[in-house]
């Protein structure tokens, strides 16, 4: 094998690791600043505190695009009242970077066991 070959082969691969390394330690980065985020601007109040629902949609594990997420929280349900829908969180409120990492929050939790699975909740 051609030494320069090898060298170039071998520090490629380092690179990869390391983006991967770096990847992973962004992702886990966001996702905790998502669940800070989540909890700090109130979602938890209407959406529950993991996304699971409640007097809100469920969020989680199947959470919309980025872009059609921004826009729902951006634009908020028009009409909205304490009754129905959701208010509108300008930038002022919540910045898109935090949002992204919500949205990188609520996709990283798992699915809620299925009612059947849940013993207390047997008939």
């Amino acid at each position: 094998m051609n030494p320069s070959f090898a060298a170039c082969a071998a520090l490629l691969l380092c690179c990869a690791a390391g983006a991967t390394a770096q990847s992973a330690r962004t992702d886990r980065a966001a996702i905790a600043n998502g669940e800070s985020a989540y909890l700090r601007v109130g979602c938890q109040s209407c959406h529950g505190t993991v996304g699971h629902g409640g007097a809100a949609r469920r969020l989680a594990p199947n959470t919309l695009p980025l872009p059609a997420f921004t826009t729902w929280v951006r634009n908020g349900t028009p009409g909205w009242s304490f009754l129905a829908g959701m208010p509108a969180f300008p930038p002022s409120v919540i910045s898109d970077a935090d949002l992204e990492d919500i949205r990188a929050y609520l996709a990283s939790l798992p699915a809620p066991p299925a009612v059947s699975d849940i013993p207390l909740l047997a008939l």
